[in-house]
């Protein structure tokens, strides 16, 4: 019975932390996508940068300085996303290994259950015969 418990509380265990996996994947991918979004602000500062138009001349130091801070928010950004990558892998290998421990769990108290069925089965079959005897004379 305390095996079987066991496995239920791996099972919730995977469950939660199946659940954080999912959320470092989200937080991941808003880190993606704020990063293509800088990226793309990068290009428009570019072109702005090079552009022959006598407006976007007259800025073009702005433009230099806007694109320095875009580009260190992009390194910030990278930072970021490598942590989080490292931490949805080691989200990823808790919740398989927990899981391996859950099925491992439930081998076992599948086992349990055969081997105390076996027991029960022999318990009656041995018990059988002696009352049989009893009731002979």
């Amino acid at each position: 019975m305390a095996e079987q418990n066991r496995s239920k509380k791996l099972k919730r265990l995977v469950t939660v932390q199946r659940h954080l996996e999912k959320m470092a994947e989200s937080e991941l991918a808003a880190t993606t996508r704020h990063r293509e979004e800088v990226a793309q602000s990068m290009e428009v500062v570019i072109e702005a940068i090079g552009s022959m138009d006598p407006v976007h001349r007259q800025f073009s130091h702005n433009y230099a300085e806007r694109y320095g801070r875009l580009r260190i928010k992009d390194q910030q950004l990278e930072n970021v996303q490598q942590f989080q990558e490292n931490k949805v892998l080691k989200e990823r290998t808790k919740g398989d290994r927990l899981d391996e421990h859950m099925k491992d769990a439930r081998d076992l108290e599948d086992r349990e259950a055969s081997d105390q069925a076996i027991y029960d089965l022999l318990e009656i079959t041995l018990a059988a015969p002696a009352s049989s005897k009893l009731q002979k004379p």
